[in-house]
């Protein structure tokens, strides 16, 4: 019998989180956003089920190009727009939108000759100052792609928030403030909100909404739970026990030693590792969960194993381990290994076998 770390995908979860973004901002369309692999839950598998979502975000082309080889026809946006010029040719030939957020590449698609014109979401630094064009080179920006044969009139415009996670700052405002008095009497449909803004600032909707962490059941506000916002885990992931063995008061557990076993007690060893995905830094402490029972983790997570402290438990080898999901959120586990949901949704290794539940077909 295969020991083989699950991580099972919950599709009926993704359409229930899908609904409540949309809840929450019943007037704006929803730009799903898919990078990193669905945030490592399966980029094809959940572009399949999300066929209501409006458009399909995506960071690069090459995760755009595996959607369209996967049959998915829905408009696509390359949230990081084109790279170089000689991949404009591609952006038309497998109809993509593409985000343009540096005044090389407004140059660029200016200058090129295409077989037809693209959709192009004009992206303003609001203060972010990772992507975008600063508000004073943005209205010029905005004319040379009004006036171009390129560009498919109007454009989106649109702006991504840094601190919208964090609702005692003041920054979030800022940012909207600043992006509508720019925008002001521009046409074309505005887009500001990734998950936090969508949840949490209703002022940020505008005609799009791009949720990401919030469409996989993972709360997008600091130190906040999914069930506060009425969102479902999507990912299940879990592994099982193949081994029970006793230790001694006194006996150092795994590599290093770093754990030592205060009194008599078992221990569970978990076929799980940083090998899988799970991280090195839950080491000492970090729970899972057996029978619907914490337990801790003690001793150092290597590649393949992680051992945890049963006391007497009724454990037995071949018990499911949960590792993080619906009553073991992974914002807990990320908040003890310092961490954000995101890196260990995105973190699941190709060992993991993958099963999805619940498909509509």
């Amino acid at each position: 019998m295969s020991r083989r770390p699950q991580a099972r995908i919950d599709l009926a979860a993704l359409l229930h989180n899908l609904q409540q973004v949309r809840a929450a901002a019943p007037n704006s369309k929803v730009l799903a956003v898919l990078k990193a692999n669905a945030y490592g839950h399966g980029l094809l598998k959940v572009a399949e089920q999300l066929k209501d979502a409006s458009a399909f975000g995506v960071a690069r082309i090459d995760e755009a190009l595996m959607l369209r080889a996967g049959g998915i026809v829905k408009p696509i946006v390359l949230l990081e727009g084109f790279f170089h010029a000689d991949e404009l040719p591609q952006v038309v030939a497998s109809n993509l939108q593409v985000v343009v957020h540096h005044p090389s590449q407004v140059e660029a698609l200016v200058a090129a000759e295409l077989d037809s014109p693209v959709h192009v979401w004009l992206k303003m630094d609001s203060g972010m100052h990772r992507l975008g064009l600063l508000p004073e080179q943005f209205l010029q920006a905005y004319q040379q792609l009004c006036q171009s044969p390129n560009v498919i009139q109007p454009m989106r415009l649109m702006t991504h928030f840094a601190s919208a996670d964090e609702l005692m700052v003041d920054s979030t405002q800022q940012q909207i403030d600043l992006f509508m008095k720019t925008v002001e009497g521009l046409a074309g449909e505005l887009c500001l909100a990734n998950s936090a803004g969508t949840l949490a600032w209703p002022q940020s909707h505008g005609h799009w909404i791009r949720p990401g962490l919030a469409l996989y059941g993972v709360s997008p506000m600091e130190q906040g739970r999914a069930e506060q916002h009425q969102l479902k885990a999507v990912m299940s992931f879990s592994s099982s026990v193949i081994a029970v063995r006793d230790v001694k008061q006194g006996d150092k557990v795994g590599y290093g030693g770093t754990w030592t076993a205060p009194a008599d007690t078992r221990l569970a060893v978990v076929a799980v590792g940083y090998g899988d995905g799970y991280p090195r830094a839950a080491s000492n402490g970090c729970p899972v969960l057996i029978k619907g029972q914490r337990y801790p983790i003690v001793g150092r997570v290597s590649m393949d194993m992680t051992t945890v402290d049963i006391g007497n438990a009724d454990v037995q080898i071949g018990d499911e381990v949960l590792l993080w999901g619906a009553n073991l959120p992974v914002e807990e586990i990320a908040e003890q290994v310092q961490t954000i949901p995101y890196e260990l949704l995105c973190n699941i290794t190709s060992r993991v076998e993958f099963r999805y539940l619940n498909a509509e077909s």
